[in-house]
């Protein structure tokens, strides 16, 4: 067993600050986990961008509820706080989008690699987790994806919430194609297939957009194209994509939070 059975599940909240010499400021992590005496076997790690939407995720409750009807292993989530510079410092690695935005991406990469995984090592003494996920929604969720597709020896799982697979090198009204989307192009020319599983949500709602005015908001379509791209990669659905589509979901952390205890059931459920 992973819990006790005497004890009500409860979750431990810590509040954590990094001062980061790669970002140069201060990072406010948020750390979730089962209080301590509750678990007994080795824990699963879950890294959340825009980890100041905790409350408005509801993400505690979630994490209650699942450890409660003994749905889910023991996560220690680590929920990294977005700073004032998010605009560049999410994004692809060393892709600015057509803006120049996502500039300092290749910046909070190495943040995530060299400063905060060692830091969560130190700090709780745990060398090893069963299994890692990289999650987060819109411009997090392409962060965490492009993040975990070029660092797959340190992560296994990757979680995008209305992600911004948008995200492009070229303007729209400047000779844009469906070639100047990066993250389509990074899964493209990537040699291999790195070893990692994904879930990948939408929401009907998630915008009004219709580039190619095919009737499909562009969410659902660049969403569709990523796992196009990560089938002829060699992927399988469903054992290693699994896509959900939420008839009336926005984008916002209302229906990302409804749709957590899916992709946490998905990552960790037992």
């Amino acid at each position: 067993m992973y819990y006790s059975t005497d004890t009500e599940m409860k979750i431990a909240e810590q509040e954590l600050t990094i001062a980061s010499k790669i970002l140069e400021r201060e990072v406010t992590c948020t750390l979730l986990m089962p209080e301590e005496g509750t678990v007994a076997e080795p824990l699963n790690l879950l890294l959340l961008n825009d980890g100041q939407e905790l409350q408005n995720l509801k993400l505690i409750e979630t994490l209650e509820d699942l450890y409660e009807r003994n749905c889910l292993k023991p996560i220690l989530v680590v929920a990294i706080h977005a700073g004032e510079d998010r605009i560049q410092e999410y994004g692809v690695a060393g892709k600015p989008d057509f803006k120049k935005r996502g500039a300092k991406a290749h910046l909070y990469t190495q943040f995530i690699i060299t400063e905060l995984l060692p830091f969560i090592k130190e700090h709780t003494g745990i060398e090893d987790f069963a299994s890692t996920a990289f999650a987060g929604f819109s411009l997090g969720g392409l962060t965490a994806m492009d993040i975990a597709w070029n660092n797959p020896e340190l992560f296994d799982k990757v979680g995008a919430f209305s992600a911004s697979f948008w995200w492009r090198g070229k303007d729209l009204t400047k000779g844009y194609t469906n070639d100047d989307r990066i993250m389509h192009s990074v899964i493209k020319n990537t040699e291999g297939k790195p070893d990692l599983k994904f879930w990948l949500q939408t929401g009907t709602k998630d915008e009004t957009a219709d580039r190619n005015k095919n009737g499909i908001i562009d969410s659902i379509d660049d969403t569709i194209d990523v796992i196009k791209e990560l089938l002829a990669k060699g992927y399988e659905r469903p054992a290693d994509i699994q896509y959900l589509e939420v008839l009336g979901g926005t984008h916002d952390t209302e229906t990302w939070g409804k749709v957590m205890p899916k992709f946490l059931s998905w990552a960790f459920g037992k």
